[in-house]
């Protein structure tokens, strides 16, 4: 009797023994519902932010069904680099300093200044920099009320575009969308998270 020396052979070629597929997940495939996720923050840094914070301040938007087509999963990332970022479905809201400072751009802090101020922010100007003080509940407020809201502005442009692949119309699309519905829900805001 002979025996085969390796019974996946067919045709003389080996057979794959393993699954080569990827894992799905919200990076490779569109998910059902929103996914809610969190990443480790990295040293120094800190989730000031929740998951139950998300969920809450996602229940206070007049236009939840418009934006969640597509949306696929909303991560608390790692921090040291931008406030957020946006790609394909997937929104990041980075980690914070634990020292709950922030040093802004001079240009980027007139910008938001006027959220600043509203927010009761204590910052200091310093040459080419203004730095920010902040406390957990401003911080909450603002990755809520402007960050999240930027990169949901991108999510949005993104899935009204003809494609659906990109966002076309860039970054005063994503802060037009953020200041608008930041002003909408303001009071709501407040109600609900306190302060």
């Amino acid at each position: 009797m002979n025996r085969k020396t390796t019974p996946k052979v067919k045709n003389g070629k080996v057979q794959k023994k393993n699954l080569y597929r990827d894992t799905p997940n919200y990076w490779n495939t569109r998910q059902d519902y929103l996914v809610i996720d969190r990443d480790p923050p990295g040293a120094g840094y800190k989730h000031f932010l929740k998951k139950s914070d998300i969920i809450k301040f996602l229940e206070l938007l007049p236009n939840w069904e418009e934006i969640d087509i597509e949306l696929d999963a909303i991560v608390l990332s790692k921090g040291g680099g931008d406030d957020g970022w946006y790609c394909d479905g997937v929104i990041g809201i980075c980690a914070w300093d634990k020292n709950m400072k922030s040093s802004l751009d001079k240009d980027y802090f007139l910008e938001h200044k006027e959220l600043f101020d509203r927010l009761e922010v204590k910052y200091e100007v310093k040459r080419e920099v203004v730095v920010c003080h902040f406390n957990e509940d401003q911080i909450r407020a603002y990755q809520l009320l402007h960050i999240l809201l930027h990169e949901l502005g991108h999510h949005h442009d993104r899935i009204n575009t003809k494609d659906r692949y990109s966002s076309q119309r860039g970054e005063d699309y994503a802060e037009n969308y953020a200041t608008k519905y930041e002003k909408i829900i303001w009071h709501k805001y407040f109600e609900v998270f306190g302060y």
